[in-house]
């Protein structure tokens, strides 16, 4: 359990890191607001995060 913790945990710093170098701030806003939309299980908010976050992908 705590290897996936670590794992997850490294995953997210590096999804971060990567969006921040592209798209800057709004990126990792759009990368929280999914995560957070995932964890508290409101499909909506992870949906359209997602959403905005591959159209920002698309554009840079």
């Amino acid at each position: 359990m705590i290897l996936f913790q670590v794992t997850w945990a490294l995953c997210r710093f590096a999804m971060g890191a990567a969006l921040q170098s592209r798209l800057g701030a709004l990126g990792i806003v759009a990368l929280s607001m999914f995560l957070i939309g995932i964890r508290v299980r409101h499909n909506g908010l992870a949906v359209g995060a997602a959403v905005v976050l591959v159209l920002m992908m698309t554009q840079a």
